[in-house]
């Protein structure tokens, strides 16, 4: 398994677990599943709600001894409801706390936008903070202080555009090592992922499958990832399902891919996909597949009684 690593040599397999989108009751066998088929990676967030059955098969796994939690590289995020310097330690507390750990690997602002304590997901304007009331330096502040604190040994961002992450650079000290962002063909972000490189930060591609299990009133119309011709055709060159086709493009950029899945065949298939090796052909084909589309699109935190504007998120 390739792995990426931070400014100061730690390793993080470049492959990944998602869990966003697992549902309860499900995601503890998935997670013991992967750590069996030999996954080391694990991506999580306090908003998926489900860290406790995410810490349960952790635990399960090192019981079992098939790992060590060293082993492991496990990230979470904080929430945009605990972007106060005094709420971000509690924050991760809690999610050490659900997942059973002493410490992460890596912990991300989730986005970069804040909403009131105690707001899961804001809809009315009093839900929301602006960034006068929980400015994004406050946030970074605090999660430099945690990872001062051993509680995490990484901090970076999620879903910042550049303008963002210059905001944050700006605030000093630690820079963000991780920036995860939704990337896949139809969202190759080469502008981000330029920019980053540039800046020394690693990124992560998430719905790196075109979140495809996602078919709201809204996302209805979206075009499909995993039917897309020149993706099915790539795989049948590779004897490779188009999922693993889009897994190993993200691997061959050196970017960290996270697909989700529940189900034990798939989430081997999945790990399988380090193993496609696509040659500069392939790429050439998926980087120039001529559908231009985000499926994550942002519009759910900027409605009428939001302070914020999709610019906050994208460039």
């Amino acid at each position: 398994m390739k792995n990426l690593h931070f400014q100061n040599g730690d390793a993080m397999p470049i492959l990944g677990l998602g869990t966003w989108k697992s549902q309860p009751g499900e995601v503890r066998k998935a997670v013991f599943w992967a750590i069996e088929a030999g996954y080391r990676h694990l991506d999580c967030a306090k908003i998926y709600q489900n860290e406790k059955e995410v810490g349960e098969g952790i635990d399960s796994a090192i019981r079992s001894g098939i790992v060590k939690r060293e082993d492991l590289f496990i990230t979470s995020k904080l929430w945009n409801n605990s972007h106060k310097k005094s709420q971000v330690r509690p924050a991760i507390e809690g999610t050490l706390n659900d997942l059973g750990l002493d410490y992460l690997d890596l912990y991300l602002m989730h986005w970069p936008l804040a909403f009131a304590p105690g707001v899961t997901f804001a809809k009315e304007k009093e839900d929301f903070y602006t960034y006068e009331q929980a400015p994004l330096s406050e946030t970074w502040e605090a999660l430099q202080d945690v990872k001062i604190s051993g509680m995490a040994k990484h901090i970076g961002v999620s879903n910042f555009n550049q303008n963002k992450l210059n905001e944050v650079f700006e605030v000093g000290g630690q820079r963000p090592e991780m920036n995860q962002v939704e990337m896949h063909p139809f969202l190759p972000q080469d502008g981000l992922v330029e920019f980053c490189k540039s800046n020394d930060i690693l990124m992560t591609a998430y719905s790196p499958l075109g979140s495809g299990d996602s078919r709201t009133k809204h996302h209805e119309n979206d075009p499909v990832l995993l039917t897309n011709q020149t993706v099915l055709d790539v795989g049948v060159k590779h004897g490779a399902s188009a999922g693993q086709v889009l897994i190993a493009w993200s691997i061959a950029r050196d970017i960290a891919v996270i697909p989700k899945s529940a189900n034990k065949n798939r989430i081997k298939e999945n790990f399988e996909s380090a193993n496609i090796q696509l040659d500069s052909d392939d790429l050439t084909k998926l980087n120039n597949i001529g559908v231009d589309h985000r499926f994550v699109d942002g519009t759910f935190f900027t409605g009428e009684n939001s302070p914020y504007s999709l610019s906050d998120l994208w460039d």
